[in-house]
C-alpha cells in the first residue's frame, strides 16, 4: 500500500507524480531572506525581495530538474518511480525496485548531479546577456553557482547524497557485496555530516567570500549536516535490518494461537490461551471457519473488570485477504506481504497441516532491529 502523500501535488512527470512537502515553504522562506538582504540597500525592499522569491522559485525548479534526473535514467533501466518530492533540503525520488548492479546504481545516481552541472553552465553562459548589476543578471549569477554547489555538494562521497550511492556502486563493484557497500558508504556519510559540511560551510565558502559567516549560515550548515547524519544513520539502520532478513520467517515468530468463536468473553478466551500456552487468538463461525484476529492492543487495554461484558469478536480484524499469511513465508517476501496490507496482527496457515498461528508486526520489528 503507497504511503499517504502531503503537501501540494504539483502534476506527473513521465507518468510520475511531483509533490512539493509543506516544508520546502520554510527552505523557501528561509532563501528569500537571506538573498534578499543584502540587495535590500541597493534595489530597495520591493525589488530585493521580488529577486528574493523569483531565485528561491527557480532553485525549487532547478531540484525539480535534478530530481527528473535520476528518474529518467532509473525509468531507463526499467525500474518502478513511485513519486518525486521536493523537500525542506532536498528532493527525493522513490524508486520502489533497487538497481539490481553496481552499474544501475552508479548511472542512476550521478544523473541527477550532471543535470545540476549542466543547469550551472546554462546560467554561466547566460550571465554576459544581462547588464552587470542589475536584478536578473544577479538572479542568473546565484542559479548558477547554486546549481553548481548543489552538484558538488551531491557528489560528496556519503550516504544520502548521490555522492554517497556513487561510492557504494564503486564498492560493491569491488567487493562484490552489496550489504557492505551500503554499510561504508553511510559511515562515510557520518563523516561527511560532522566533518565535511561545516568546513565547507562555515569556513571555506566564507573564507572565499561565496557566503557570510552569520548566524544564518551556521544555522544552515547544522540543518545540512543534521539531514545527512540522519540519512546515513537511517540507511546503516536498512543494511543492518538486511542482514536480519533471513531469521524474519513466519515459522519462527509467528506465535501459537487459540481459536475462539466471536460470542466467546475475552476472560474465558484469556483464560484458555493461558492454560494452552497460546499468544494468540483467531475468531473462527461455528464450523471452524476463520473470521477474524483479535488485536493483542486492544486485550491489554481492557479492564480485567469489563473483559467478562466483553465478546472477543468486538476485538477483532476480519481476515482480510492480505491477513492470512502462508506459513512457509520469509525474508523480503513476508515483508512485502505485511506492506501490501498493514497490519499489527496477521494469521498464518500451514497450507498442508491446517494449522494456525499468528503473527505479530511488533515481533518482526523486533527480530529487524535486534
Amino acid at each position: 500500500m503507497p504511503p499517504q502523500r502531503t503537501g501540494v501535488k504539483l502534476g506527473a512527470v513521465l507518468g510520475v507524480p511531483v509533490y512539493l512537502a509543506p516544508s520546502w515553504f520554510l527552505f523557501a522562506a528561509f532563501i528569500v531572506l537571506i538573498s534578499a538582504g543584502p540587495l535590500v540597500g541597493q534595489v530597495g525592499g520591493a525589488r530585493a525581495y521580488a529577486a528574493g522569491i523569483s531565485f528561491a522559485v527557480l532553485l525549487g525548479l532547478s531540484v525539480l530538474l535534478h530530481e527528473i534526473g535520476h528518474c529518467v535514467v532509473a525509468r531507463a533501466f526499467g525500474l518502478p518511480v513511485r513519486s518525486i518530492t521536493i523537500t525542506l533540503l532536498a528532493g527525493f525520488t522513490e524508486i520502489t525496485k533497487p538497481p539490481q548492479t553496481p552499474a544501475r546504481e552508479y548511472s542512476v545516481a550521478v544523473a541527477g548531479p550532471m543535470v545540476s552541472l549542466l543547469l550551472a553552465g546554462v546560467g554561466v553562459a547566460l550571465v554576459p546577456a544581462f547588464e552587470p548589476h542589475t536584478l536578473p543578471r544577479v538572479i542568473v549569477e546565484g542559479i548558477a553557482l547554486t546549481n553548481g554547489l548543489v552538484a558538488a555538494f551531491n557528489l560528496l562521497p556519503g550516504l544520502p547524497l548521490d555522492g554517497g550511492r556513487v561510492l557504494r556502486s564503486i564498492v560493491w563493484r569491488l567487493s562484490g557485496d552489496e550489504l557492505r557497500a551500503t554499510r561504508a558508504s553511510a559511515w562515510a556519510g557520518r563523516i561527511v555530516a560532522v566533518v565535511v559540511v561545516p568546513l565547507l560551510l562555515v569556513v571555506v565558502l566564507p573564507a572565499t567570500g561565496y557566503s557570510s559567516n552569520g548566524p544564518g549560515n551556521i544555522i544552515f550548515a547544522a540543518l545540512v549536516a543534521g539531514f545527512i547524519y540522519t540519512g546515513a544513520t537511517a540507511s546503516l539502520r536498512r543494511a543492518q535490518a538486511e542482514t536480519r532478513l533471513p531469521r524474519v520467517t513466519v515459522a519462527a515468530l509467528a506465535r501459537p494461537s487459540l481459536q475462539v468463536t466471536a460470542d466467546t468473553p475475552l476472560s474465558e478466551a484469556v483464560r484458555r490461551a493461558q492454560e494452552a500456552n497460546a499468544y494468540g487468538l483467531i475468531v473462527v463461525d461455528s464450523s471452524g471457519r476463520l473470521e477474524g484476529v483479535v488485536s493483542e492492543a486492544a486485550v491489554i487495554a481492557t479492564p480485567e473488570q469489563r473483559r467478562p461484558w466483553v465478546p472477543v469478536g468486538t476485538l477483532a480484524r476480519r481476515l482480510e485477504p492480505g491477513l492470512l499469511l502462508d506459513a512457509r513465508l520469509s525474508g523480503e517476501e513476508l515483508l512485502t506481504a505485511m506492506q501490501a496490507t498493514p497490519a499489527s496482527e496477521y494469521v498464518a496457515q500451514d497450507a498442508a497441516t491446517g494449522e494456525t498461528r499468528v503473527l505479530v508486526a511488533d515481533d518482526v520489528a523486533r527480530a529487524l532491529s535486534a
